[in-house]
């Protein structure tokens, strides 16, 4: 697909390609198709003409927009391996991972190496962190260069002669997911296998010529300019976010969950259909992006590792009664099966081809408890490590959070919290909606709580629910603590 992009893109290249919005929230053209061609050409000359070649590493840390896209697109073109850069891991955390990957340049924008240096101590307030570029390899500036930053690529390197990688069993690119300093984990995706993934979200979304889509990240960036389709960059304002949705009226929308909470609270009107993944996303809240005007709401199930992996819809989620989170079907070429231990493993022809230093394995370990109902779709259980133990019995909290997500609860996590004689106390964190009250909402969770047998929390509290990780999902350990916080006023 990607190069299918990159004809596509010089086949019409006066169309735009990427919008961004102003505070008003109308469209902005910030690159039309033809000069993100120009800029990923400009960019495949710099990297040739510095030495590097198919294989080689680079590290990325550039801002999503058209230069982030159009260096990724220099890196297929000539066959180089992208690391992709998270400054929300730490600094010491990337140091491990950029050791495991050995970068031959890292290309960084100027805002990346702001909060590597001079800006570190405003970056630290936003949990961003880099450390100093430098020590990971050989740095080049990718656009506008500032005092203090690297020398930038040079963009007026000859664009003769330059080779067109074909292997597509070669490495693409290394997104890191998890581990510890000592054990990074990164996460290797072929060009065939990323090819896959995004041939997949082209057939799920379906994009259509001129429509617009509004979306970050690279899955939907890709399919939707291949099809012809303006791609908008989600305002980070909520406020202007809505008045972005309004003014556009994007036919597809694909936004995280917080985003999307936040974009609700705002009062956005949503059309077309609305895709949202990367943390959970229960019924309650595809319900309210149905009711905010989405003709669909659809949760996608993905990982790094696949993606995408099953989709449902809002009404199909709202009608599945039984216990556990009902993330769909698995898409067409996925493989779904659970382990004896109950964890969910999947296959597929987008999965990733292994995990840096180790050998290939055809099944991603997801590290969730799932099962397969009657009509073959995927049912969450709950996180394999989540597991509570409480009086010597097994807990594990996908199974149950769902059914606290009842109207006015915006979130709801289950946390098991050390009892004074040695076992666990199991909490229920609830996070409310803006202007519910909680008098209300302890009486509207009263029947599910009832109905949650042996696995019935021993407390409920209510508080704001901590989030974590490039995609802002609940974190456990922090809510735990919050609970144990509340707890013991």
């Amino acid at each position: 697909m990607l190069d299918r992009l990159d004809h596509a893109l010089r086949a019409r290249p006066d169309r735009p390609a990427v919008l961004t919005a102003t505070r008003t929230g109308a469209p902005r053209v910030r690159a039309t198709r033809g000069e993100l061609a120009e800029l990923s050409d400009a960019f495949a000359a710099a990297l040739h003409a510095r030495g590097l070649r198919a294989g080689d590493t680079v590290g990325v840390a550039v801002r999503p927009g058209p230069r982030a896209l159009a260096v990724l697109l220099a890196l297929w073109r000539l066959g180089l391996r992208g690391a992709v850069l998270d400054p929300g891991a730490g600094p010491d955390v990337l140091r491990a991972r950029l050791a495991l990957a050995r970068p031959s340049l890292v290309l960084a924008d100027a805002a990346a190496q702001a909060v590597a240096g001079w800006a570190r101590p405003l970056a630290r307030r936003a949990r961003l962190a880099l450390p100093d570029l430098a020590e990971l390899g050989p740095v080049a500036t990718v656009g506008r260069r500032l005092p203090g930053c690297a020398p930038a690529l040079d963009r007026g390197a000859p664009r003769t002669g330059l080779p067109v990688h074909g292997d597509h069993d070669a490495d693409a690119v290394i997104v890191f997911t998890s581990g510890t300093t000592s054990r990074p984990r990164a996460v290797v995706h072929t060009r065939s296998g990323l090819a896959a993934g995004m041939a997949s979200v082209r057939t799920l979304i379906d994009p259509a010529p001129g429509h617009p889509v509004l979306g970050g990240t690279f899955f939907v960036l890709v399919p939707a300019l291949t099809a012809g389709a303006p791609v908008a960059l989600p305002a980070r304002r909520p406020r202007v976010l809505a008045r972005q949705l309004h003014r556009l009226r994007p036919r597809d929308t694909y936004l995280t969950p917080p985003r999307l909470r936040d974009a609700l609270d705002a009062g956005a009107p949503f059309h077309g259909r609305v895709w949202t993944g990367s943390a959970p996303a229960g019924a309650g809240l595809l319900e309210r992006v149905r009711a905010a005007g989405a003709a669909e709401a659809w949760g996608v199930y993905a990982l790094t590792e696949l993606f995408p992996a099953a989709a449902v819809e809002a009404r199909e989620k709202a009608a599945f009664d039984a216990p556990g989170d009902l993330v769909g079907a698995p898409l067409p070429g996925v493989l779904a099966e659970s382990d004896a231990d109950g964890q969910l493993l999947l296959a597929g022809p987008a999965a990733r081809h292994r995990y840096l230093g180790e050998e290939p394995d055809p099944w991603v370990r997801t590290g969730d408890r799932a099962r397969l109902d009657g009509a073959g779709r995927i049912v969450l259980e709950g996180r394999c490590k989540d597991m509570v133990l409480r009086r010597a019995e097994n807990i594990y909290p996908g199974l149950y959070e769902p059914a606290l997500h009842v109207p006015g609860v915006e979130l709801a996590v289950l946390v098991g919290i050390p009892a004074a004689d040695g076992d666990e106390r199991l909490v229920a964190v609830v996070q409310p909606r803006r202007g519910a009250a909680e008098s209300t909402l302890r009486t509207a969770l009263a029947e599910p709580l009832r109905r949650m047998g042996n696995a019935r929390p021993d407390s409920v509290v209510f508080a704001r629910i901590p989030l974590a990780g490039r995609s802002r999902k609940p974190d456990r350990a922090a809510t735990a603590a919050l609970a144990t916080r509340h707890l013991n006023r």
